[in-house]
């Protein structure tokens, strides 16, 4: 019985998968995005460098980069997709009250991300051999990139799906707070295993790197702490060596990929278990007294005889003011932009101040446009366009930014806090109400503008 429920979620997942045109659209970006995770001599595109040198291209050396780089920087895309696709609306109603087993279900479903996710890693291993054919070095080798590419990626690619998994099993996660969980989960897995890379292959070694990247570009023995880089880096003239297969052969390497393999399987199946169905949340009782301060003001009384504020007269500038209230509409809200504006002021606004303003913008500018752009289709029937709406919120988010920038403008007597807010904050919400356009949530814009934050924080020390 469980493995037929199995199947049936499986080939129903699946199914739905080949309906998207979101699928094949990622298929056909694959093998050009593998002519970027590849330098050029100048450095140009994503790279691994080591001691500040790209290592010479050999056919392990080229798997092994397209395996990282997947298995690294563009985790956080693969988590964006399978949160995204047509696969994110599920029947819950019918299957919560069938007596079939969540534990199934969710291997179901975890093994039809898992076939799509491996079906890109298929179409990147295909262009890694003409990518190898065409700017590698040395004799042409398949399996040595095949082997290269997925001993790295594929089990990183089935944690991914676990964690998928784990976010949607319980009613707290299925929203804002799941995606921000995953960006804490990315960036601890990614620093921890960089972080022991002195240490010397065991199999206790190379189970703390889940993603596996830190023993193929290390070796057997142990490195000096960053001397290996991942992304956009500055490097040096000339290549260096790489022995990438003795990286992969060390002890217990081989034997973690396989182990983190089997976990991914054994956290889907947790992830049934811990499964929570949804349900309608009925206040039973009178909120306390914090509850209702925090709580959003009661709407004011119309009264339909009064005549029309000035104000009001002009729309645009009306519907200005609406999306400055919805953006920080609450109190906690409105709470912790004085917080930031008070952080601006007494600290370095570039360090400090800017950040924690952004970070409180991400939220609510993701928030606010995924909220309008669901009601896209009401919206039409306005005075004013869809479009003047967006350029209405992007106005606004912009207000926010310079509005928690004044204090820190006005005590350091610059006004570089406001050309810092007015870019940030502005280029802040033409991202957040672009991808909500297009997703019509809020998780896409708010994983990418904490990516960027993050960015945007990390430069500023």
């Amino acid at each position: 019985m469980s493995y037929a429920v199995a199947r049936s979620s499986f080939t129903t997942n699946l199914a739905r998968y080949a309906q998207s045109w979101g699928l094949w659209v990622l298929l056909l970006i694959a093998p050009v995005a593998a002519r970027f995770m590849v330098a050029r001599d100048d450095g140009f595109g994503m790279q691994v460098a080591i001691s500040g040198h790209l290592p010479v291209m050999t056919p392990a050396t080229l798997g092994i980069t397209l395996g990282v780089l997947v298995s690294t920087l563009l985790m956080p895309a693969g988590f964006l997709y399978l949160r995204s696709n047509v696969t994110r609306r599920q029947p819950w109603q019918i299957e919560e009250v069938t007596g079939a087993s969540r534990v199934a279900i969710a291997l179901g479903r975890f093994a039809a991300d898992v076939a799509i996710l491996f079906a890109v890693l298929a179409v990147l291993n295909l262009a890694g051999w003409f990518l190898s054919w065409l700017v590698g070095s040395g004799p042409l080798d398949l399996w040595a990139i095949t082997l290269a590419l997925w001993v790295v990626a594929a089990p990183s690619l089935m944690g991914l799906a676990a964690i998928r998994a784990l976010v949607d099993a319980r009613e707290a996660t299925r929203g804002g707070l799941g995606e921000t969980l995953f960006f804490i989960v990315w960036l601890t897995i990614i620093a921890v295993p960089a972080a022991l890379s002195m240490l010397p292959s065991s199999y206790a070694a190379n189970m703390i790197d889940m993603l596996g990247f830190v023993r193929p570009l290390a070796g057997p023995g142990p490195m000096k702490m960053g001397a290996f880089s991942i992304g956009f880096t500055h490097v040096l003239p000339g290549r260096v060596p790489l022995d990438v297969m003795a990286g992969v052969q060390a002890a217990g390497y081989l034997a973690s990929r396989l182990s983190w393999a089997v976990l991914a399987v054994a956290l889907a199946a947790l992830a049934g278990r811990l499964y929570r169905p949804h349900r309608a949340f009925r206040a039973t009782r009178q909120p306390g007294r914090i509850t209702r301060l925090m709580a959003a003001r009661a709407p004011v009384t119309v009264d339909l005889a009064a005549p029309p504020a000035p104000f009001a007269a002009n729309g645009f500038a009306n519907l200005i003011k609406a999306e400055f209230r919805l953006i920080g509409e609450g109190r906690p809200f409105l709470l912790l932009a004085g917080v930031a504006a008070t952080i601006g002021a007494v600290a370095d606004y570039r360090q400090f101040g800017s950040p924690a303003a952004l970070l409180l913008l991400v939220f609510g500018l993701s928030a606010h446009g995924a909220r309008s752009e669901t009601l896209r289709a009401l919206t039409r029937v306005h005075a004013l366009s869809p479009t003047m709406r967006r350029v209405a919120f992007v106005i606004a988010g912009t207000g926010w930014a310079l509005l928690m920038a004044l204090p820190g403008a006005a005590t350091h007597l610059s006004l570089r806090p406001l050309m810092l807010a007015l870019a940030a904050g502005g280029g802040a919400a033409v991202i957040a109400i672009v991808l909500a356009a297009i997703s019509r949530a809020a998780f896409a814009p708010r994983l990418v503008l904490l990516m960027l934050w993050y960015g945007y924080f990390s430069t500023g020390a």
